[in-house]
């Protein structure tokens, strides 16, 4: 039975592992000086080398070689842990054996002395799985081990580790494997199995593996099985389900030229060939990355793991692109897959969110300063911008029905700013007072409009939210919290829409306690009848 690649090529020397250089520069420093820790952490994302690393200080703690030399993989105890066959090493997989019996298990044969080298290792894979009591069970020997043993601890999730084991280990964080270094070891791999493939190839799995370099070869070995002399980039992308660089960027074209047709079109063809629409939008993320980074810095040689005339694409497509509507549409896109789970359509989220990307984001912050600019920083007597002629008329001295004719009335920008500023705090004392589904109703909230007696919010298309918050009980009770904010008492009103805006009567604001605000059918004459005031005393 043939051996898999992933296998056949893990890494048997320091100089041999790949990308993680500040892990296996300071090991052999240590072996160098001999000052080895009595247990080490090693801890990053699968398939960046911790276990085959492990396995490389263990065999050059038991080589016979000269030091200069170890390990040599030629010695009877570098071939023994080559051929899994070394007594001394101890290779446990915690996932299946993480319960205090096992470490007692462990504790109790740890003091016996190595049978063939000088050195007994533990290797305690995905050691995170441990359960709590197995963690205090392995306490005490790992603070104070036999001078015979050595122990080496990998995890992919260093964060469910107690901090007490933590600090009795040295700690080496693996990091993801740069794509062009991946590529570089799978051409590596290729030339010494004989067989062809493209650079663009090679480089497409580099990248589709994210880091992680057995999943690189374990994709390189799936290839040669394909039945073709060469691996072509054609082949990996049909493999993957992914689509041509091209055609990503035809459909960011697409969202530069604010092209929705040509977008929708594009997503119609990929998904009538059966092309992967998550890998899709995978695809459509990075090449916005790049560009964003274009944008950023001007810095072609941050995309030194793209083709060239990717790279010309990206600083042509930067020109045309805002950053704000690049932020926006890498959010939407993100969103995208983790939204494309298949269903009736499941071409929509792919498509709602160019549509998105193409209109622009709607923020909080650009809807309160269109409410601000039509509100106008001219005082009560300017007209509203939609004002009839009628209302243009309206004297200086009536400020009242003014006022009470304008569309949208006087905002206060300052007391929205601290809202949003205080938000959280905001939502933490609803959900103190009100409960947590008040609270969980009003993170649907898409923009606000405070007024002088009033504050309106907006719930986009969540009627649910709407509703929950408008029922006259919970609007009392928010009402109350959001004056406490605000620091004024305050109605609150609840709309659809992503806009919020307060009505005239709502929203007025009262300048004097005398004042009774302007008489209805005056409002209504001048409003809708085109009057004129002359005096509005008496």
């Amino acid at each position: 039975m043939a051996q898999a690649l992933y296998r056949k090529w893990r890494s048997q020397t320091f100089e041999e592992v790949v990308g993680q250089e500040h892990v296996t520069t300071t090991l052999r420093n240590a072996l160098r000086d001999g000052r080895v820790a009595h247990a080490y952490l090693f801890s990053g994302p699968r398939g960046t080398g911790k276990t085959s690393t492990a396995r490389i200080l263990a065999k050059a703690l038991n080589c016979t070689a000269a030091e200069t030399e170890r390990p040599c993989n030629a010695c009877p105890t570098c071939i023994a842990i080559n051929e899994g066959r070394m007594l001394d090493l101890i290779e446990i997989d915690a996932a299946s054996n993480n319960s205090v019996d096992d470490i007692r298990e462990l504790r109790d044969k740890v003091g016996f002395r190595p049978s063939e080298g000088r050195f007994k290792v533990y290797i305690i894979d995905e050691v995170h799985m441990l359960s709590t009591s197995a963690f205090n069970a392995l306490l005490k020997t790992l603070e104070e081990p036999p001078p015979h043993a050595r122990f080496v601890l990998a995890t992919t999730e260093p964060h469910k580790i107690p901090a007490t084991v933590i600090s009795r280990c040295q700690r080496f964080d693996f990091r993801r494997i740069p794509a062009p270094e991946i590529a570089a070891h799978l051409r590596r791999i290729a030339t010494e199995e004989g067989f062809q493939a493209e650079d663009a190839a090679l480089m497409a799995i580099a990248r589709s593996a994210q880091g992680c370099m057995r999943d690189a070869i374990s994709l390189l070995d799936q290839m040669t099985s394909y039945g073709t002399d060469a691996i072509t980039l054609a082949q990996v992308q049909q493999v993957l389900g992914s689509v041509s660089g091209e055609a990503v960027g035809q459909f960011v074209d697409a969202v530069a030229g604010q092209d929705a047709a040509q977008g929708l079109r594009l997503i119609q063809t990929l998904l009538h060939q059966g092309a992967s629409l998550q890998e899709f939008a995978n695809q459509v993320v990075e090449h916005l990355r790049g560009l964003l980074l274009v944008q950023m810095t001007g810095d072609a040689s941050l995309l030194a793991d793209q083709p060239p005339e990717t790279v010309r694409q990206m600083q042509s497509q930067a020109q045309r692109m805002d950053r704000t509507r690049t932020l926006w549409a890498i959010k939407r896109f993100s969103e995208a897959v983790g939204e494309l789970k298949g269903g009736f359509q499941p071409q929509l989220p792919l498509e709602l969110a160019l549509i998105e990307a193409i209109q622009g984001e709607p923020t909080v912050v650009q809807a309160v300063a269109v409410q601000a600019h039509q509100a106008g920083g001219a005082g009560p007597t300017a007209p509203a911008p939609q004002a009839s002629p009628a209302k243009a008329k309206t004297p200086e001295k009536a400020p009242a029905p003014a006022e009470a004719t304008a569309d949208t009335p006087p905002l206060d920008e300052e007391a929205v700013r601290k809202l949003r500023d205080q938000w959280n705090n905001f939502l933490a004392a609803v959900k103190k007072r009100c409960g947590y589904k008040q609270e969980a109703a009003l993170r649907a909230v898409r923009d606000i409009a405070i007024g002088e007696n009033a504050v309106a919010f907006a719930f986009g298309n969540n009627q649910f939210a709407r509703k929950l918050i408008a029922e006259p009980t919970n609007l009392a009770q928010v009402a109350g919290v959001l004056s406490h904010f605000v620091g004024r008492n305050v109605a609150l009103e609840c709309q659809d829409g992503d806009r919020a805006s307060l009505s005239a009567a709502a929203g007025r604001t009262v300048h004097t306690s005398g004042d009774k605000g302007p008489d209805p059918l005056l409002a209504f004459a001048v409003e809708e009848l085109g009057a004129e005031i002359v005096d509005s005393e008496g």
